[in-house]
């Protein structure tokens, strides 16, 4: 069952961002990290990953991303 395609949708209504990463995969359990689910097959495949209240954590990513972007500019120019 090998499906490339990855699917993201984001729900404001109820906050989650989901991360669908195979498709028509059934899902046998979860595990929940904080405001991470992570959903697996019985062969503890990851199916999909939900960031429940999404829009206190993306901007915080966003930050985070753009300080490593800085970071990692700065050490290019030093070499």
């Amino acid at each position: 069952m090998k499906n490339n395609s990855i699917t993201i949708k984001y729900d404001p209504e109820a906050d989650v961002l989901s991360w669908e990463i195979l498709k028509k995969a059934k899902i046998d359990y979860a595990s929940e990290m904080g405001s991470i689910v992570v959903h697996f097959t019985k062969n503890h495949i990851p199916v999909l990953i939900e960031v429940l209240e999404a829009s206190k954590i993306i901007p915080k990513s966003e930050k985070i991303l753009e300080r490593e972007k800085v970071r990692e500019l700065a050490f290019s120019a030093a070499r």
